[in-house]
């Protein structure tokens, strides 16, 4: 049995509300120098409440092949992969600008 969607009423297979929260926000991904000259990507600007950034961290660091996690509504990868979360994040529908 299907679910059905909280937000719109639909079932989850007619549901666009990710879709919709997906077009609406702005990812900006820069990168930041840590301990030890380790580069770290950062990804923020996307709104928790209507996206599952656990679930999209994973999306990341498997297209970057890297470790990550998400921390403070922010998801943090492991080395310098502007361009490659760039690309990714445009695919699943997001605004992306890069720092």
């Amino acid at each position: 049995m299907a679910g059905i969607c909280n937000l719109c009423g639909l079932p989850d297979e007619l549901c666009i509300c990710q879709e919709i929260a997906k077009e609406q926000q702005k990812a900006t991904i820069s990168v930041e120098r840590r301990r030890y000259g380790k580069m770290v990507t950062i990804v923020q600007g996307i709104d928790d409440s209507a996206i599952d950034l656990g679930e999209l961290a994973k999306i990341l660091k498997g297209a970057c092949a890297s470790g990550g996690t998400v921390k403070d509504r922010t998801i943090e990868l492991q080395g310098d992969h502007k361009r490659k979360a760039a690309k990714v994040l445009e695919q699943n529908g997001y605004q992306v600008e890069v720092r």
